[in-house]
């Protein structure tokens, strides 16, 4: 397991930067003196930068060599941090995030990319869930870290502690990871790529800016509606160029449609998490960035001791059922955060976020194994390409929606300042979109991925695989 480990540098590095970010919202947007509502598109910038590249990530990986793009991305990445610590506007400060998107476009995908040519397929569930334990590292140490930061020191520091973790595993990745490329990869599809582009810029970026007061209403309606176009001329493309950019054609296999589509949907319902809850704990509540900061890091503890209980769970109940049950206790998990208050007791927040961030990364973990559970090899960097990008642009759309909601809820109290029952109403309404997903995948057999999560169906007649538990 030394490779997912060697991986889990850049995830480390990412989730450690998101999670820092999300604790500092308040005292980042007093600095740069924007409304805490626009720094939505500091979130959104990013995953939009990650969704526009990402397709190509696969591509580059089998034709320059997994380890060259690798390294390349980790010192984007890391160059992108070190801006956005100079940034002095609202401007700067997303073109910042650009540049760390482009790196993280590169770098995870590829790196999950590594990680799947490395293992066998008994082993997924177990080597994806060793790949995030360092990276869910990121979230439990950042969150604290962030507040300390944020409380007795200066915001910008969050983002260049990134630098050293950029030289650690550039180095690593030098040392350990072999160069994996294809012998005869296809041509660069550019047409597609362009089309690809134009069309998530379009969508995405016209719906984050939507009620910021950046441009004209016409304009956002035009740049919505012009990305969608582009969206479409490109999966009409897709479906007549033999070496698309993203080959749509990939979503014909069951479990892998299925986990992109109700995946997406519960990703929109959880983007808004990181954005809403250390703004509810601040700007609500009234507590302290470092406050705010450890008892978010519930949620990637939670997140953590989930790793170890996966592969059991998936082994006895199969792919089917733990995602249906999972979604409705999720959005229950949402709801309860909604329907905390001022008055509700540190000890019960900090149990309920433990338990949310417990349930949301057991989905996470069982739609991205059963992603790959029917995949070819010669399809994997095609499946992780556009894992990735529906992932982003979903987490991109989560965020931009809990914003409009909280929006929402301010406008039609009349208030100008954000108050808890905004924050409430938001989460009340991405609990209700959660619950979206289990019909999704309630399309499946029960069987489904079963040579990935070793679930037997019926046990006397089956001779599958079984996971191995990973150490204690």
């Amino acid at each position: 397991m030394l490779i997912p480990l060697i991986i889990a540098c850049a995830l480390f590095m990412e989730n450690l930067d998101s999670a820092v970010l999300s604790t500092a919202l308040p005292a980042i947007s007093q600095d740069l003196g924007v409304d805490p509502i626009a720094l939505k598109l500091a979130f959104t910038s990013y995953l939009l930068s990650i969704a526009v590249f990402t397709p190509i990530s696969g591509w580059c990986a089998d034709r320059y060599g997994a380890r060259t793009v690798f390294r390349t991305a980790i010192v984007i990445f890391t160059a992108g941090s070190a801006l956005c610590g100079f940034a002095s506007s609202l401007e700067g400060f997303i073109g910042a995030r650009v540049v760390q998107g482009l790196g993280g476009a590169m770098m995870v995908p590829v790196g999950r990319l590594v990680l799947l040519r490395s293992v066998e397929r008994k082993d997924y569930v177990r080597a994806l869930s060793w790949l995030t334990i360092p990276g869910l590292l990121g979230p439990v140490m950042g969150a604290p870290l962030g507040g300390f930061i944020t409380t007795y020191f200066e915001w910008r520091w969050i983002f260049w502690i990134n630098i050293p973790i950029g030289v650690f595993g550039f180095v690593l990745a030098t040392i350990f990871i072999r160069n994996f490329r294809e012998e005869n990869p296809p041509p660069l599809d550019g047409a597609g790529f362009l089309l690809s582009a134009l069309g998530m810029t379009g969508l995405v970026f016209g719906v984050a800016v939507s009620g910021v007061g950046m441009l004209a209403g016409w304009i956002e309606v035009l740049i919505i509606f012009g990305g969608a176009g582009f969206l479409a001329l490109y999966a009409r493309h897709a479906f007549r160029t033999p070496h698309p950019l993203v080959d749509l054609r990939i979503l014909n296999v069951q479990t892998y449609r299925v986990s992109v589509m109700a995946g997406s949907v519960f990703r929109v319902a959880i983007g808004g998490w990181p954005f809403l809850l250390p703004l509810m704990l601040q700007l609500g509540f009234g507590k302290t960035p470092m406050e705010s900061g450890l008892l978010t890091m519930a949620g990637a503890a939670g997140a953590l001791s989930m790793k170890f209980a996966a592969p059991p769970l998936l082994r006895r109940y199969g792919f089917r059922k733990v995602l249906t049950v999972n979604a409705f206790l999720t959005a229950v998990s949402l709801g309860l955060y909604g329907a905390m208050t001022v008055e509700t007791p540190a000890f019960l927040i900090f149990g309920l976020i433990f338990a949310g961030g417990f349930l949301r990364s057991l989905q996470f973990t069982a739609f991205n194994a059963m992603a790959y559970a029917d995949l070819p090899n010669n399809r994997m960097s095609q499946g992780t390409s556009l894992s990735s990008v529906m992932q982003q642009v979903s987490i991109a759309g989560g965020v931009t929606l809990a914003a409009l909601l909280l929006e929402l809820s301010r406008s039609l109290d009349g208030r100008t300042a954000l108050a808890v029952p905004d924050f409430s109403f938001a989460f009340v309404i991405l609990a209700g979109l959660a619950l979206l997903c289990a019909p999704l995948v309630l399309r499946l057999p029960p069987s489904a991925g079963e040579n990935v999560s070793g679930h037997q169906e019926n046990p006397r007649n089956a001779k599958l695989p079984h996971l191995r538990e990973p150490p204690h």
